[in-house]
This record gives C-alpha cells, structure tokens and sequence, in this order.
C-alpha cells in the first residue's frame, strides 16, 4: 500500500520532522496512546503531514484514537484526495461524525472523493442525530437471505474473510429481502448440515430497535438485556445497522462530559489546547462575556446600599459567604435537576413537583446553615442583631437557590435552551442578587 504524501519537511523544520516520525513509529507498533499524544505536540500542518504519512488504514487507526475536535481540525488541514482516503477506511459510524463537524463545503468535496458506498453511508448517517440509534450505529455487518443455506454462509465467509476481518462482528443477521428476521447463532451454523435453510436455526422475530429511537431508551433496552450489540430497523423493518453497546456506553460517556464543560464555560464543543488560539478564545469568550454582564448587574445591589455598608463594615466579611454558600446549595439542586432530565426521572413540565421537593430541603438546610452562620457572626462581634441579620439572609437565600436550581434546568429545557450551558450563571446571578439584598436591606432596617 502507498503512503500518502504532503510537501516534505524542510531543514528548518527538524524537530517538527522527527516527531513526524516518532508517530510512524509508535502507529506502526500500535502504541496508539502514545501516537496520539506525539501527535498533539505538534503544529496543525505537521499534524496532517504526519498522518497523511501514513497508509490510509492506519492513518483511519489513528484518527479513531484522537479527540474529534482535534481529528476534525486534522481533516480540515488535509487535502481533500487525502481525506477522502482516509475516511472510506474509518469505522461508518465515526465517519458520519467527522463529516458532519466540517464545513458544509468541505465535507462535500471529500463526500464527493469517497468511493460510492462510503459516501452513501456517509449521507445516510449524517441524516440522523447523534443521540439517536441511527446515529449511533454502524453499517459494517453481516447478513444472510432467510432462504439461503448453511453451506452458502460458510463459502460467503470463507469467500470475503479478508474483508469481514475488519468488521467488529458479534452477530449475522437474515434477511427476507431488506427485512430483518432473524439473528444466526454461530454454533447453530458450525453444527447444522451444509443443506440446511437458514430460517430454520435462525432465532425468529429478534429484539430490534427503531433507527430514531434516542440514546436513553437504547441504553435502558441494553440495560435490561445481555447483548453486546442491537440490530437497526427502520419504520418498514428493514435492517439498516446494528449499534454496538461500546457505541451506547461512549456517547452517554461523551454527552456527560459535553454537559460538564458546558456547566464550567467551555461553549461550542469540547476543546483541548492543541486547537486554535483564537477558536480556543472564542468558545470561552462567548460565556465569558455574558456572565460579567450578569455580574455587573449583581455588584449594582451593593453599590445601591453603599452607605449600609460603609456604616456596618462587618457586613462585607459576610456577603461572600452567604453568596458562595447559596450558590453551592443550588448548584447542588442544578446537578439533580440535569442528572434526573438525562435519566428520563422528571420532565420539563414538572417544575411544580420538583419545586416542593427542593424547597423542602431547602428549609431544613437554610434554617441549618443560617443558625451557624448566625452564631458565628454573633461569637465575633457579640451583636445578636447582626446574628440575625446574616443569619436570616444566608436561610432565605438558601431556600431560593435550591427553588431556582431546581426549577431553572426544566424551565430552560422546555424553552428549548440548553440547560448545561445557561444553569449555572443564571443561578449565580440570582443567588449573588437575592444574598446581597437581603443582606444589605436587612441591615438597612435593622442596623444602621
């Protein structure tokens, strides 16, 4: 097989070259997690020159063991001819994913250089969303026509070994026509005579799953069953793919960590520092930018009671107690509230239910946290007044952090907003706005 060819490293250019083949070397071994981080080292030209270096199977090797966002950025950096190789040799459901984060103009080029099947697959995929059956699912697979024999599977297999060699095969399946009647058992096969029809040791009717069918009930159906893999059907019961559970088990894995940078801030996909700057930047920025504006508009509360404060100065060790200790309690409310939408436990218009549940342990940990608080501020200054003070605000705004993380993540889910994302400094704002309110109100009331 030829390797693949980019422009040759020029003198200058010697510690780039090296571990350009560094990475041959450690592909070429399989020493794939090494591979990958030489690979990141790298700027992104060497990044490409150093996997269009190699054959086109073990460039696809390669490019399954790295980050998407980072094999996406290699992919944009590659001629197309290049990409398109590489691609045809990468596993239909990774492809499909690859593709789709490209730009539209360039994922056609490549579709376009990929050999007719590859391409048509691709499409196909492309079509269904990630967190769906057919967007989790793999096209390589094998299947038999009910009314073929025993003897046609095993000269079929022996015929195209080299080619199901590749294939993560776990089943065959049979077929009347493109439906899906059957799974075939590999000792059934290996133990029935040569003329034997293979609708009669197929196990008929076989648990399936629907191409939109989501992520969730996939899961729950793998959950309940022993299967390392599920068969495909369309709404006609034809068979289109099978998803593995390695398959379930990384996309619930992958949407768990999108759902974490998303809560810290890193909007627009995952990022990892081998990316641009300025994209690096930008999904930042975006988040970023937003939150100072929300906590602008929390610092306004204290500014309006500037005279309160500068009269009972000890207020100002307080306020970023209570505003920390109120956003850890909805935060807390936050990460049920999302960790019971992933699981299907509650939905978007069962704000009510979720609210009195909230609030009921908000009260108990309210009353609790403020009576520490209190009896700390009142050891400190002897003054039971500002006891109460601090005291009161830090149980009220307890109450309201764990109303409104609770409630904020299905509000924002039916609204069609991602929750991961706007949760956290909507929270942030609300809890910093109401602890400083009644902190400084109460103080204007009562001590100054």
């Amino acid at each position: 097989m030829n390797h693949l060819q980019l422009d040759p490293a020029t003198e200058d250019e010697a510690p780039e070259a090296a571990g350009i083949a560094e990475i041959a070397n450690l592909v070429a071994t399989g020493e794939m997690a090494d591979a990958v981080v030489a690979l990141d080292r790298l700027s992104p030209d060497s990044q490409a020159e150093a996997v269009a270096s190699l054959t086109p199977e073990l460039a696809a090797n390669l490019m399954e063991h790295v980050v998407e966002a980072s094999a996406v950025e290699i992919i944009d950096h590659l001629p197309t001819s290049v990409a398109a190789l590489i691609l045809d040799e990468v596993t239909s459901d990774h492809r499909a994913d690859l593709i789709a984060e490209l730009s539209e103009a360039n994922a056609a080029e490549i579709i376009d250089q990929m050999t007719p099947e590859e391409a048509a697959d691709a499409r196909t995929l492309m079509q269904y969303a990630s967190d769906t059956a057919g967007g989790l699912m793999i096209t390589e697979y094998v299947s038999f026509q009910a009314d073929q024999t025993v003897r046609d599977v095993i000269e079929d297999l022996a015929e195209n070994a080299d080619e199901y060699r590749h294939y993560d095969i776990q089943y065959s399946f049979v077929c009347d026509g493109e439906r899906l009647v059957g799974v075939l058992p590999l000792r059934d096969l290996l133990l029935s005579k040569r003329a034997t029809p293979l609708r009669d040791i197929m196990v008929a009717n076989p648990i399936s799953v629907l191409d939109t069918m989501s992520l969730d009930d996939v899961e729950d159906l793998l959950e309940s069953h022993a299967f390392l893999g599920v068969p495909v059907i369309d709404a006609q019961g034809d068979l289109l793919g099978v998803v593995q559970r390695a398959a379930v088990e990384y996309a619930r894995s992958e949407q768990q960590r999108s759902d974490y940078l998303k809560s810290q801030g890193i909007v627009g996909g995952e990022e990892v520092r081998s990316l641009p700057l300025l994209d690096r930047s930008k999904r930042r920025l975006s988040w970023l930018s937003v939150n100072i504006l929300l906590n602008i508009m929390a610092a306004s509360v204290i500014a309006f009671f500037q005279d309160t404060l500068e009269s009972v100065i000890a207020l100002a060790v307080f306020l970023p107690i209570i505003s920390d200790m109120s956003g850890c309690s909805g935060n807390q409310a936050v990460a049920v509230s999302m960790r019971e939408l992933s699981l299907g436990l509650v939905k978007p218009n069962e704000a009510l239910r979720v609210w009195f549940k909230e609030i009921s342990v908000g009260i108990l940990n309210g009353f609790t946290l403020g009576l520490l608080i209190a009896t700390a501020a009142m050891l400190w200054k002897g003054d039971a007044m500002l006891g109460f003070v601090v005291g009161f605000a830090l149980c009220m705004n307890t109450m309201i952090a764990v109303s409104f993380g609770g409630v904020v993540p299905l509000i924002l889910k039916r609204a069609g907003v991602d929750p991961a994302i706007a949760s956290g400094p909507l929270l942030t704002t609300i809890t910093d706005m109401c602890g400083f309110f009644l902190v400084l109100g109460l103080a204007s009331l009562l001590l100054v």
